[in-house]
């Protein structure tokens, strides 16, 4: 990858990328105007859409890994083009569903071929993207991901600016068309050839029974934990705790978002194997950690432009935590997951940001909102302790792979003995590696 440009490499990598990127785009309008189109629009009270909205999840939660072991038997280019459709299909329907019946239907189809497609997506790019090129790759789609939702949010926002019906719909049929568009893109990646069907008697593993990928997965829905922290619990920190303007929470958003479309790949460059990736999620859960305490000082009562600099600050320092951390689970998502079982492997560790959107609000609502500063010190206290706890169980998931005689990489010096400049090195041969290819 040319060190000058966020780009992919030619290829299915691009492609790959190409369709993160429309799709996120309808992603980001939609996420901006929900709530006022579901209330203003469908007619919804604000109990009836959060009602929804979690049962939706939910049942995408429980169909997760069974809809992953589909993608597996049935390929997952075709799987991942067929849950895009869905989400299509879904958004599309929003705009004739006029009651709360309808509404929890068309969400649940919407969140499960979200949910679903994003974990195909990720088994496809497992089949077409060298192993050791896969975290960098994910970084490029990370940054798409991020660019989309931006781009998105930018078009929802002037969507609110008319603030009418017909700007609704037209969001929403905006986001509807991206996913179709984007399932047509991800037609173009070459399929990956879905995984034989068990001898008759055999007994296939589950993720489920694999113990080190299901602590891995734990420790991991700890770390994002941050993902909804910007939405739900900032706001109400900072109007409740702080002297701070309400505005310094779109510059933090905007810090975030802009931090990873431009740095993600670059920070990612480091992340060569499994001991790399456990290293990452260290530092990165220290940051996180170090960030909840500047938010706790910035409810100190000082001034409001002392609180805005402590909130900057700290947003820019789990902006880099979150990009650390985000780096290393991806290639110990990827490191860990047997052969031909991406699909339900990959839906398994996505399932915790499911459950961060579940129940992160209520959650970090009660331990940042009414505890204070004493809950944002425990929250921090819990990144770190998830951060140290997944070198453990990197080192045991390694051993479980090589008791079935799949070579891992070695993760002795996973708490940071190894060489910082032979890391480097590492880096940039694998950099030079994925720009050849």
């Amino acid at each position: 990858m040319n060190k000058r440009t966020l780009a992919p490499p030619a290829g299915p990598a691009r492609t790959l990328a190409l369709a993160q990127l429309i799709s996120r785009t309808g992603d980001g309008a939609y996420y901006v105007t929900a709530a006022l189109f579901f209330t203003q629009v469908v007619g919804l009270s604000a109990a009836q859409l959060g009602l929804g909205l979690t049962i939706a999840w939910t049942v995408a939660l429980a169909l997760g890994v069974p809809l992953g072991h589909v993608t597996d038997r049935r390929g997952a280019r075709g799987s991942a083009v067929f849950f895009f459709l869905c989400a299509s299909v879904a958004i599309g329907s929003y705009l004739f569903v006029r009651s709360f019946p309808l509404f929890v239907l068309a969400a649940c189809l919407y969140a499960v071929g979200q949910r679903a497609g994003s974990a195909a997506q990720q088994a496809l790019l497992a089949g077409v993207v060298p192993k050791e090129n896969l975290t960098k790759v994910r970084a490029v789609l990370q940054a798409s991901y991020n660019a989309g939702l931006s781009l998105g949010a930018a078009l929802g926002g002037v969507v609110l600016l008319f603030d009418t019906r017909g700007a609704y719909l037209a969001a929403f049929a905006l986001n509807s068309v991206a996913f179709a568009v984007g399932a047509a893109v991800l037609w173009r990646v070459p399929p990956v050839e879905a995984a034989p069907a068990p001898a008759e008697g055999e007994r296939t593993k589950s993720v489920f029974r694999d113990r080190p990928y299901v602590a891995v997965s734990l420790l991991n829905l700890v770390l994002v934990l941050h993902m909804p922290l910007i939405d739900v619990a900032l706001p109400l920190w900072i109007v409740g705790h702080t002297e701070a303007p309400k505005w310094v929470l779109s510059v933090m958003f905007m810090l975030n978002t802009l931090a990873v479309v431009v740095l993600q790949v670059r920070v990612a460059r480091g992340v060569t194997d499994l001991s790399s990736a456990a290293r990452y999620v260290v530092r990165g859960a220290l940051l996180l950690g170090a960030g909840c305490v500047v938010f706790a000082f910035s409810g100190s009562g000082g001034s409001a432009w002392s609180a805005v600099l402590l909130l900057v600050a700290a947003a820019g320092v789990q902006t880099l935590g979150e990009m650390l951390s985000m780096a290393g689970s991806w290639e110990i998502s990827f490191g860990l997951a047997p052969d031909g079982k991406h699909g339900q492997y990959q839906a398994f560790f996505g399932s915790g940001l499911t459950v961060a959107e579940i129940v992160g609000p209520l959650a970090l609502t009660g331990l940042l909102v009414y505890w204070g500063a004493p809950g944002w010190i425990l929250l921090g206290a819990l990144f770190v302790a998830a951060g140290l706890g997944m070198v453990p169980a990197v080192r045991w998931g390694e051993r479980t792979l090589a008791g079935r005689g799949e070579a891992v990489p070695d993760v002795a010096d996973a708490a940071g003995i190894a060489d910082a400049t032979d890391a480097t090195d590492t880096a940039d041969t694998a950099d030079r590696q994925l720009t050849r290819d």
